[in-house]
């Protein structure tokens, strides 16, 4: 990959300019066939996604997992957070194991997916992100090698809009690679994203899953990381009175996630300053 590019395993699973309907049949078996690799009745290791509208994303995540090299057993599972659209059509034609979530929250989401998982091990990932392919064994390997590692984290990208190039991103990048290692050593749950940690998960379950005070809702993002009290950074600190936390640095552990997180600031520079305002406010913290 260069520095300001895509890496390759990226791009079969892009369908750019395709929305699903737009898949020829022949795409949708493909599609389906692979995915038919990860619906173990007996896994080690459950991959679980909330999905909230996102009939035109999580078919291209789900081909990225799908194209996984494991050596374990893997399910793949989608909890439906009450969608409107097109999205229980999408897992349905896909064939993928899936639960429907009628209480809207990201929290009730990823709780769902933590009772229905039957893997050993417990994979957070989102619809609108991309997966290498040894992203699984290396995200469970640490848990594996050493049972005080209670959970685990990893590095991110993000793709850039249509027509739009990667370096403004990678400056951002460049900026929270930064912050993350500032908060690790006293305000470490903050690290942590529901879109690319794992954890064991009877430890998972037993130190209190993913249940928050609030409700963080899918579209409560626009100016903020988040205002309420976000699922993963509680589940963070859960697994924390169990273990230690362990940041998975490989490179090829590296997931690709989109930027309209960030573009609801308007801009990456608009998103840049808000949240470098955020951190500095926060830094006293994250250094006592």
């Amino acid at each position: 990959m260069s520095l300001f590019g895509l890496p390759k395993w990226i791009y079969p699973h892009l369908f750019k300019n395709k929305k699903f309907q737009d898949l020829t049949s022949q795409e949708i078996e493909s599609l389906k066939k692979a995915i038919s690799g990860f619906r173990s009745e007996a896994p080690d290791v459950s991959v679980v996604i909330p999905a909230w509208n996102e009939e035109n994303n999580i078919y291209r995540t789900l081909s990225s997992l799908a194209a996984s090299q494991s050596r374990y057993k893997i399910e793949i599972v989608v909890v439906n957070n009450n969608s409107t659209d097109g999205t229980q059509a999408v897992l349905d034609s896909l064939g993928v194991r899936n639960y429907v979530q009628p209480v809207q929250g990201t929290p009730f989401a990823r709780q769902m997916g933590l009772e229905k998982a039957r893997g050993k091990y417990h994979l957070c990932a989102d619809s609108d992100t991309f997966y290498p392919p040894d992203w699984i064994d290396l995200m469970v390997a640490p848990m594996v090698k050493d049972a005080g590692i209670a959970g685990v984290y990893g590095n991110y990208a993000f793709i850039p809009p249509e027509n739009q190039g990667r370096f403004g991103l990678w400056l951002y990048e460049q900026f929270a690679g930064m912050m993350i290692q500032i908060r690790k050593k006293n305000r470490e749950y903050l690290n942590v994203y529901g879109f690319n940690m794992g954890f064991v998960t009877e430890t998972g379950r037993s130190t209190g899953g993913f249940k928050v005070s609030g409700s963080r809702v899918y579209a409560n993002i626009v100016g903020s990381d988040y205002e309420n009290e976000a699922e993963d950074g509680r589940m963070a600190l859960n697994l924390k009175t169990a273990g230690n936390l362990k940041m998975v640095s490989d490179s090829k552990a590296k997931v690709f996630t989109s930027p309209r997180r960030l573009l609801d600031d308007g801009s990456i520079f608009n998103a840049f300053l808000n949240r470098a305002k955020r951190q500095a406010k926060g830094m006293r913290d994250y250094l006592s």
